[in-house]
């Protein structure tokens, strides 16, 4: 069985997080401050490879570590 793409893990958990706590992507862009497109890309997969400060601004936005991000 072929292994999941772990970026892909992150947009999925990203999502989930943002879903669980009624986040709109546009609001999670103005927490982490980032642009909804950058947001948006993520969660769908059109960026696999977010950068760690792209990451630690969405984890600061969500009151998270990166490792629920990455877990």
């Amino acid at each position: 069985m072929a292994k999941k793409n772990p970026n892909l893990k992150i947009a999925e958990n990203i999502k989930k997080l943002r879903v669980e706590r009624k986040i709109s992507r546009d609001r999670l862009s103005k927490l982490a401050d980032l642009s909804l497109n950058t947001i948006v890309n993520i969660e769908l997969g059109i960026n696999p490879n977010p950068t760690i400060d792209t990451l630690l601004r969405i984890a600061k936005g969500f009151g998270v570590g990166v490792e629920e991000l990455i877990k």
